[in-house]
């Protein structure tokens, strides 16, 4: 097969307090893939994804992106191929206007004019906010906030799009039009998620963390239908709900996008 686009290899980091979080973590991810991260709270996927873009740096073990160690001396390279959208939108928000925003790590990278301009419009318009590019981000909706903190990451033209909970706080058309935006894009996903409903509907395989080691990966709806594992590690689907009658995310055609009140 290709290079990984994602390659991680026996991860284990433990934290200055001396808490074990990876206990040699392997995990592969190959372009184009839709793969959500599952686990408890306090399995440790924070701390994998921290070491995505060497914000942590493993005390074992490796981690590359297309075949790049990520090392210090790779970092800006690192940070642009792997993109991280927080939980909360207003952790990546702090501009003027959600254009100022965007633009802020492609300037940052050199771009400049045209060049830049371009590489914005096209951010909004892959989530559906290219309308509201001279709005205040502060003056959008939660939903809307949450876009445009995806648009931040897709103008930098990342290979990985992580995803911190990408479905929290959001109401039901909003959720709904993040998952068509998600189903549209043409990049590598691992979505980190305790909604599992959105991990089936999205994301065709899952890998579960816990207690810092990765004690499944697999097919999305094999694992959710695994009585026995998601017992084990404290997973749960909302009750009376049965995946065999949720769409399966391989024949789910991408709707197109559109701006909207999120």
């Amino acid at each position: 097969m290709s290079t990984p686009v994602l390659d991680v290899r026996g991860l284990a980091y433990a934290y200055p307090d001396g808490h074990q979080a990876l206990f040699g973590v392997d995990l592969h991810v190959h372009r184009g893939e839709r793969v959500a991260l599952l686990g408890p709270n306090g399995a440790g996927k924070t701390t994998l994804v921290l070491h995505l873009n060497g914000i942590l740096a493993a005390g074992a073990g490796s981690v590359a992106v297309s075949g790049l160690p990520v090392t210090r001396k790779n970092l800006r390279e690192i940070r642009r191929r792997v993109g991280i959208v927080f939980q909360d939108p207003d952790d990546q928000l702090f501009s003027a206007t959600v254009r100022d925003d965007v633009a802020f790590g492609p300037h940052n990278l050199g771009l400049r004019g045209a060049e830049l301009d371009a590489r914005v419009r096209s951010a909004l318009e892959k989530v559906g906010m290219a309308g509201y590019a001279d709005r205040p981000p502060h003056h959008l909706s939660f939903g809307q906030r949450r876009r445009v903190a995806v648009a931040t990451v897709l103008a930098m033209e990342p290979e990985i799009l992580v995803l911190d909970e990408p479905s929290s706080n959001l109401d039901p058309a909003s959720r709904r039009e993040l998952a068509d935006i998600l189903r549209s894009l043409d990049v590598t996903v691992l979505m980190v998620t305790h909604d599992l409903p959105y991990a089936l509907e999205l994301c065709p395989r899952s890998v579960v963390l816990s207690d810092g080691v990765i004690v499944a990966d697999g097919e999305t709806r094999a694992l959710l239908t695994d009585e026995d594992l998601m017992r084990a590690h404290r997973l749960e689907l909302p009750y009376a709900l049965d995946p065999s009658l949720l769409s399966d995310p391989r024949t789910v055609p991408a709707p197109p996008v559109t701006s909207g009140s999120a």
